[in-house]
C-alpha cells in the first residue's frame, strides 16, 4: 500500500521540527485524517499547541496553508486509501486494529527486510529495552531465542549497562525498543551505538533517530486513551519473528526439536 504524501513529509522533516511541532506530528501521523476534519484551532487543542504553531507546522512541511495540505489528503483519499480519525466510534477492538493498520500501512518494507536480514546472520543479537519497552524487549527475545542462539536482553535486573556495552562487536545486532517516555540514558547509549548495526522500535516521537540507526520501526501506540497499547509492536515482533523462522529453515527446527526435548528431560511445561 502506497504511505500517504502527507505522512513521508512528517518523516523526511521530522528531525528539524521543534519541540511543540514534532507534537502536531506524533497525533497526525497517528491520525491524519484530522488534517481533513479538524480546523488549525482544533488541531491546536488536542496536541496543547497554539494556532500560529499548528499553521507554521504545515508551512515547514512545504504546504502554503492547512488548506493546502487537506486537499492533498482529500484527494489520495478519494483514490480508495484507508485513514483513521480519533473517534468513539466502533469501539476499543476496533481502534486497536486501527493502531495496528496504520503502524504496518507505514512500514518501509526495505527495512524491514533488512531486519530480518540482520536477525537471521549476525553472530549475536542484543535486544535493549527500558521502562515499558522492557515488557516488549523481553518478548522480542524469547520469541528469538526458541528459533536461534546467541539472544540477550539488557539492561539485567539491577545492572549497569557499560560492562555488557564494551563487549558489542561488529557483526552483532542491536535491537533498541525505545517508545515514549523514555528515560534520558537513551540518547547518550544511541550517541555510543552510532558505529553499530541497530533497529530502533519506537513510536513516531522516535523519528528524531532516524539518522542514528539502520532500521526504524515505527508502531502506532494510540492517544486517545489514557493508557498506551502495545498491540501493534507485537504485531510486528510476532510477524518478524515468524518470517526469521522461515528463513533459517532446518536450523531452526533443529532448534526448537532439541528445546522441546529439553521440557521433558526437565519437566518444565504441562
Amino acid at each position: 500500500m502506497a504511505k500517504i504524501p502527507f505522512i513521508k513529509r512528517i518523516e523526511q522533516q521530522y528531525q528539524g521540527l521543534s519541540p511543540n511541532a514534532r507534537l502536531i506530528a506524533d497525533h497526525l501521523q497517528h491520525t491524519p485524517l484530522d488534517v481533513l476534519s479538524c480546523s488549525v484551532a482544533e488541531i491546536a487543542q488536542k496536541t496543547h499547541t497554539s494556532k500560529a504553531t499548528v499553521s507554521r507546522f504545515f508551512r515547514q512541511l512545504g504546504y502554503d496553508s492547512h488548506h493546502d495540505a487537506k486537499q492533498e489528503l482529500n484527494a489520495f483519499r478519494a483514490n480508495g486509501y484507508p485513514m483513521y480519525m480519533e473517534s468513539n466510534q466502533g469501539g476499543a477492538l476496533n481502534r486497536e486494529i486501527q493502531r495496528i493498520e496504520q503502524t504496518w500501512s507505514n512500514i518501509d518494507q526495505d527495512q524491514l527486510n533488512g531486519l530480518i536480514t540482520s536477525i537471521c546472520e549476525s553472530s549475536r543479537i542484543t535486544i535493549i529495552g527500558f521502562r515499558n519497552s522492557y515488557p516488549v524487549a523481553l518478548h522480542f527475545r524469547q520469541q528469538l531465542l526458541q528459533i536461534r542462539s546467541k539472544v540477550r536482553l539488557l539492561p539485567q535486573p539491577g545492572q549497569t549497562l557499560s560492562e555488557e556495552l564494551r563487549d558489542i562487536s561488529d557483526d552483532e545486532l542491536v535491537i533498541l525498543i525505545g517508545f515514549r517516555r523514555r528515560p534520558k540514558i537513551f540518547k547518550p547509549l544511541l550517541d555510543k551505538l552510532q558505529h553499530h548495526n541497530v533497529a530502533l522500535f519506537a513510536d513516531p516521537s522516535g523519528q528524531i533517530y532516524a539518522e542514528q540507526v539502520k532500521q526504524l520501526i515505527i508502531c502506532q501506540l494510540g492517544q486517545e486513551q489514557a493508557l498506551d497499547s502495545y498491540a501493534a509492536p507485537m504485531s510486528v515482533i510476532s510477524i518478524i519473528c515468524n518470517q526469521v523462522f522461515t528463513l533459517l529453515d532446518k536450523s531452526a527446527d533443529q532448534r526448537i526439536s532439541e528445546i522441546s526435548s529439553l521440557y521433558e528431560q526437565l519437566d518444565e511445561l504441562e
